[in-house]
């Protein structure tokens, strides 16, 4: 069992709870990015490094996870090829993505953005809030507690 977080996006705070969890749960942490991360030293945090551009990081985390591991992005055509291979994806907001709510967050998401392209709305997503992080937690728990059953 192991967590992939697609870092380049992730919120610091995510990624401290996450560190947090990962040496008080004795879980794996891989940080995959485009860029250096700085993580804690521990055994149980490690980091991959990949190239410049558009997904290298998505394409990455896709080939090395497992079935069941969970993967931290909020980037949702990534979290639809988690969920193909069979693991789970859970949104740093704490919304998790699983093959019951996949399509439905795909089609949302390609409406928007369209939307947006339209200029018929304009901004993106709220400013990440304390709400945002307890339910993260919240997920995270449930997830570890019931893979460490």
């Amino acid at each position: 069992m192991r967590i992939w977080v697609d870092a380049d996006a992730c919120p610091r705070d995510i990624r401290e709870l996450l560190f947090r969890a990962a040496v008080r749960r004795k879980v794996q942490i891989t940080l995959v990015a485009n860029q250096p991360v700085r993580v804690p030293k521990s055994e149980f945090i490690d980091t991959v490094q990949v190239g410049a551009g558009a997904n290298v990081a998505d394409q990455r985390i896709v080939e090395l996870m497992a079935p069941e591991d969970l993967v931290v992005t909020a980037d949702i055509p990534l979290a639809a090829g988690v969920v193909k291979q069979g693991g789970q994806a859970l949104d740093p907001r704490g919304q998790m993505f699983s093959e019951a709510n996949i399509g439905e967050r795909l089609a949302m998401r390609d409406l928007l953005d369209g939307l947006r392209g339209s200029g018929e709305i304009m901004g993106g997503p709220a400013t990440f809030s304390d709400k945002d992080r307890q339910t993260f937690a919240n997920q995270l728990d449930r997830w570890l507690t019931s893979r460490q059953k």
